[in-house]
């Protein structure tokens, strides 16, 4: 009886002290990157050119605190824009059509759920009530990293609840993240690993941004983005979000 008293002790001190680990890890993510400055950003506009086998496409990216956002582009004179949500509808320019359509139900509903996760879901996870856990260290790069794994709400994929999870992967000298992981649920890519690779933090308005994202699939294709400007509270232009009607 003492032995599983002892253990079950022990188990609570452990969960205990990985629970601590994480927040102070959080806490000094969050200190990194500008801390109480992020409470005055309502808006982050961004813009990049990037490279499509010599073509330079002009981007733009909106995302707002409250959940809003569009990325817009343009393609031989063609205008099209992205993943638009303007709180309650999602939606996308048809490359084919060149018409504006809204997103599947699953889609919108999954999108209306992460809406609250500003500036990312590790930042606000304990406000939104998300799990989170310390898996260990592992190189990311030959870069040491906390791994870091949040369980979020479930989300949507063909009508069913199910899991929603990303990983952190947090520097330990600088503790700034370095990469997310997260697992595709649904459309051509399920079951594989989706990957975003962070650097090239700078400072804008007293908050830290990583001017160079790197976007694909575990040991797959991958696409790299680097910002040109990013502009914090800038005038934003409302209609961006709207579906056309």
């Amino acid at each position: 009886m003492k032995k599983i008293i002892l253990l079950v002790a022990l188990a609570f001190v452990a969960n205990v002290t990985n629970a601590q680990t994480v927040k102070d890890i959080t806490t000094k993510y969050f200190e990194a990157i500008g801390g109480q400055n992020w409470e005055k950003v309502k808006s982050m506009q961004m813009f990049a050119n990037v490279d499509n086998g010599g073509m330079k496409i002009p981007v733009e990216v909106v995302m707002m605190s409250d959940g809003r956002m569009y990325t817009r582009f343009e393609v031989q004179g063609m205008k099209f824009t992205q993943g638009a949500f303007d709180g309650e509808t999602s939606w996308s320019t048809n490359f084919m059509t060149q018409k504006a359509e809204k997103s599947e139900s699953d889609d919108t509903e999954n999108t209306k759920r992460s809406a609250k996760e500003f500036p990312n879901a590790l930042l606000t996870s304990e406000k939104l009530g998300y799990k989170t856990n310390l898996e260990g260290i592992e190189k990311i790069d030959g870069v040491e990293c906390y791994k870091i794994k949040v369980e979020k709400k479930t989300m949507l994929s063909e009508g069913k609840e199910v899991p929603n999870i990303e990983y952190y992967y947090i520097d330990k000298e600088t503790f700034v993240p370095i990469m997310t992981e997260t697992e595709i649920q649904s459309g051509e890519m399920k079951g594989k690993i989706a990957q975003t690779k962070y650097s090239d933090y700078q400072e804008v308005n007293g908050v830290f941004i990583a001017f160079s994202q790197t976007s694909g699939i575990k040991d797959g294709m991958s696409q790299a983005i680097t910002f040109d400007k990013v502009l914090i509270n800038s005038t934003i232009d409302e209609a961006g979000f709207k579906f056309p009607k």
